[in-house]
């Protein structure tokens, strides 16, 4: 006996008819059941009543605005995927549903193909979130709380659309967190396309960024596809994107904004359906306020905000990680360390992060003078002196001091959410400050 497998099953919020129908017809003609609700309240209810695959509604309703349901569904921690529907233009609208939880957005007018892409990537999300294993070189290692915060929010990131804003240091591991946020994600099947945009001369971006058109400048002798069009149903990381020039600045925004592109030399847009994944490990806050990098731009790729924890910030993972990298460096050749050597890579400090540590045991397994044994002299570990003559700074500097003290504050709260098991209310009663103070350090900190 075949068992018929279950349509899937979409809540359509809208008060304007003409729009129902068509986005109705379109979802029936791909196979999927259909709700309709015209308002705030009847979408409250119908999510009461059923299970659904999909909830898609539109920001401006009689009864209030769509947000009120993005927000119903993350508090009532139902597993429905929710994209909204914004004015054309009305950027703020849909950077707010993000924030909230949404999974994506679509501006109006409505385009048909980009409504059959979100649908067909919000169901291909899987039912729970049960943690997908990945290979150990794949993975983020460590139990520290900074590292276990990390994999928390890349499992949240990768049941949504919204562009994710990665900061941390040089050789922090940004560029492996954006691919564990696609992989983990509906997009795994498609293209990961990293950028370093700081390796593009700037003559050649828009070329290389949206493609261009036979004949578009001299040596175009065909159509050439961009990164946006390599993309496509993938997720395009722009890594170093502080090292955008202005003018491309404005490019990628209403790229961003329109999910349209234009090839160098053609006359019409083409529509991308593209996840955006930044980094960078300058402070792009900084950059904006001193004119080097827009504002507006900066808003649409910080929707949400994932802080990679240097190696100075979880030393006591740093054995099982040197571990690691030490049986990938070595193969099947079994090595290991002297307790010394473990205890001195504890204590360094490790300015280029994960990247300088494997640097450094590629060069400590080559170099060993007991085979397969790694000692405290294999590593030359020593800090070389400033030009001023004094020590390069140890993990327990002082300095600068805001960065010394904003260290400390984040790990103290990451330890009293750990304690108690996220409750932002508790664990601002054990550090004896107020919920609203909290709430604040956490913003100002980048722990969401």
């Amino acid at each position: 006996m075949v068992t018929k497998a279950r349509s899937r099953h979409v809540l359509l919020v809208d008060d304007e008819p003409d729009i129902l129908e068509l986005l109705e017809l379109t979802l029936l003609r791909m196979g999927l059941e259909v709700t309709r609700a015209q308002s705030v309240g009847s979408a409250l209810e119908a999510l009461k009543a059923a299970h659904f695959d999909l909830c898609l509604t539109d920001m401006r309703l009689p009864d209030g605005e769509g947000l009120r349901i993005v927000e119903h569904i993350a508090q009532q921690g139902l597993d429905v995927p929710v994209a909204v529907i914004t004015a054309h233009g009305n950027t703020a609208n849909a950077v707010a549903a993000l924030k909230a939880g949404a999974f994506d957005y679509l501006a109006k007018p409505v385009g048909l193909e980009q409504l059959r892409a979100l649908v067909k990537t919000a169901l291909k999300l899987p039912q729970t979130q049960t943690p997908v294993e990945e290979p150990q070189e794949q993975a983020l290692l460590g139990q520290s709380p900074a590292i276990r915060e990390a994999r928390r929010l890349i499992e949240k990131l990768a049941r949504s659309q919204a562009p994710v804003y990665i900061t941390g240091e040089s050789g922090s591991g940004k560029e492996l967190a954006a691919r564990l946020i696609h992989d983990k994600g509906p997009r795994v099947g498609h293209p990961f396309v990293p950028v370093n945009c700081g390796a593009i001369p700037e003559t050649l971006m828009e070329s290389e960024f949206f493609g261009y058109k036979k004949g578009a400048f001299t040596g175009a002798d065909s159509d050439r596809a961009g990164f946006f069009q390599a993309a496509t149903g993938g997720t395009l990381f722009l890594d170093e994107v502080a090292d955008l020039p202005i003018n491309m600045q404005v490019k990628l925004l209403r790229a961003i904004q329109e999910k349209r592109v234009r090839k160098v030399g053609a006359t019409q847009e083409e529509p991308v359906d593209v996840r955006i994944i930044s980094a960078t490990h300058q402070q792009l806050e900084a950059l904006v306020e001193a004119g080097k990098f827009r504002q507006d731009l900066y808003y649409r790729l910080n929707v949400i905000q994932l802080a990679m924890p240097s190696l100075r910030e979880m030393a006591e993972d740093i054995p099982e990680i040197a571990r690691a990298v030490l049986r990938r460096l070595g193969g099947d050749a079994a090595a290991d360390f002297e307790p010394d050597a473990l205890e001195a890579l504890k204590h360094y400090a490790f300015p280029g992060n994960v990247r300088e540590l494997e640097n450094v045991l590629e060069r400590a397994l080559a170099l060993a003078a007991q085979p397969r044994l790694i000692t405290v002299e294999d590593l030359h570990l020593s800090p070389a002196p400033s030009e001023s003559g004094l020590e390069a700074p140890t993990p327990s500097s002082r300095w600068p001091l805001q960065e010394y003290l904003d260290r400390v504050e984040k790990e103290a709260i990451l330890e009293a959410l750990e304690k108690t098991r996220f409750n932002r209310t508790a664990a601002a009663k054990l550090l004896g400050i107020t919920f609203r103070a909290m709430r604040y350090r956490m913003e100002r900190l980048g722990i969401n």
